[in-house]
């Protein structure tokens, strides 16, 4: 499915005119995600290359991001992926809180590139360890991004915002169903 990410109405963008998630659940617990930024990726900061690691305050700069959570409950994951292709994996046992790093998820390589009026990062999301996400019930998403221009402004996109200011975590914010792994 190909689902839009709008700009918070606080934080317009001139660099970024439209930005699309590609996203699809890859065998039971597996999530693909391709993020298509259209506009004029030279006026987007994009973090220098790294090691493809683990590391903390991705959300700073330029990054994309994927929070899941089972149908029910109020537990969810939250993925941090950043062009420099470094991510990092949280789990929350509700609304910001019970924060600690989910050692059990794993992000498959980064693929981060730049063409013609647009920037493209894809990823893979290895969630075959979470055992909250059931293979066979739908998964509830939120999708969203940082952009940071190169003359320092930031503006934050999402599937949906609530009210006030940006807020990934909302529970308004997970705005897409993932359908259950069909069976054969």
């Amino acid at each position: 499915m190909l689902l839009d990410l709008k700009p918070h109405p606080d934080t317009p963008s001139d660099a970024v005119t439209k930005l699309e998630v590609s996203v699809h659940r890859v065998g039971p617990r597996g999530l693909a995600l391709g993020y298509i930024v259209e506009g004029d990726p030279d006026r987007i900061l994009l973090p220098h290359a790294a090691s493809s690691v683990r590391a903390d305050d991705l959300w700073r700069h330029t990054c994309f991001e994927a929070f899941v959570r089972a149908e029910s409950g109020s537990a969810y994951f939250e993925f941090n992926l950043s062009p420099s292709t470094e991510w990092a994996a949280y789990r929350f046992d509700d609304y910001r809180a019970g924060m600690a790093a989910a050692f059990d998820a794993e992000i498959g390589p980064l693929d981060s590139r730049t063409e013609a009026g647009a920037y493209l990062l894809t990823a893979h999301l290895d969630l075959e360890q979470l055992s909250s996400l059931s293979p066979n019930a739908p998964w509830r998403l939120g999708l969203s991004a940082v952009i940071e221009e190169t003359n320092g402004r930031k503006s934050y996109w999402a599937l949906a915002h609530p009210p006030g200011k940006p807020d990934f975590h909302h529970r308004d914010s997970f705005a897409a169903t993932l359908p259950p792994v069909e069976q054969p």
